[in-house]
């Protein structure tokens, strides 16, 4: 067999395996992202969420259409992708600005059409960023701990931005707890340490524009005391609803 007909079947065979990727990271998308190849990679996190880290979880029980706020503990950098794997629909994370404008990462960022937040400088621009994209019927999601903290380090308050958001907007503020993280604490080392990761939520809380102090307290809680899902209750100035199917 020549040199030449070899580098001929080398080549069919990759433009195959290409082909055939491409059909399973078409397959594996879960969300409409507006570009073929933003979708692509989230088929792409999805597998790699899935199969490497055996995310255990539903899909994010959020509204088919309208404004919505995702919130989450924050134990690792691998805890927005986990909440993208399962997300039915496109989610804006706000996040910090050294970490948007990381070397090599901002074109992902960018494309994810990520808020990023300039904690040391201008914050309130993130704010009105969120404030527009939920007024445009998006999904915003955010850790409101503000920043990665081990599960047994979790603070006591947590930053205001989701309650204020959810007050502003009418936006239902949907909670969930992340489990299961083999580097929990970390950023990049909870990215390559194989997980058995789970999500699990808790009732939707909708804050009353009078009440949002109450909603906060209710959101504090969720996050501290590792409530099990329907057990939070409510109280006066907001209301729990049971998650959509």
């Amino acid at each position: 067999m020549t040199a030449g007909l070899i580098t001929l079947l080398l080549f069919i065979v990759l433009v195959v395996a290409w082909l055939y990727l491409l059909r399973l990271l078409d397959r594996a998308r879960g969300a409409e992202w507006g570009h073929r190849w933003v979708n692509r990679i989230d088929g792409l996190n999805r597998l790699y969420c899935r199969r490497y880290h055996r995310l255990i979880a539903e899909p994010l029980a959020l509204p088919q259409e309208g404004p919505a706020i995702v919130v989450a503990n924050h134990v690792s950098g691998l805890d927005p992708l986990l909440l993208a794997a399962a997300s039915p629909r496109p989610l804006r994370f706000i996040i910090a600005s050294e970490e948007y404008h990381r070397f090599g990462l901002t074109w992902l960022f960018r494309a994810a059409r990520c808020i990023p937040v300039d904690r040391t400088g201008r914050p309130e621009r993130a704010f009105r960023a969120a404030l527009a994209a939920l007024k445009e019927g998006e999904v915003v999601a955010l850790f409101p701990q503000g920043r990665i903290y081990r599960d047994h380090e979790v603070p006591h308050h947590l930053k205001p931005g989701a309650t204020r958001l959810a007050q502003m907007t009418r936006a239902p503020i949907y909670p969930y707890r992340i489990e299961g993280i083999a580097g929990e604490g970390t950023v990049f080392s909870s990215l390559w340490r194989r997980s058995r990761a789970r999500l699990t939520h808790y009732p939707p809380i909708i804050c009353q524009p009078e009440a949002a102090k109450q909603c906060h307290h209710q959101l504090e809680a969720l996050m501290r005391q590792h409530l099990v899902p329907g057990e939070s209750g409510t109280s006066s100035g907001f209301v729990s609803q049971q998650a959509d199917s």
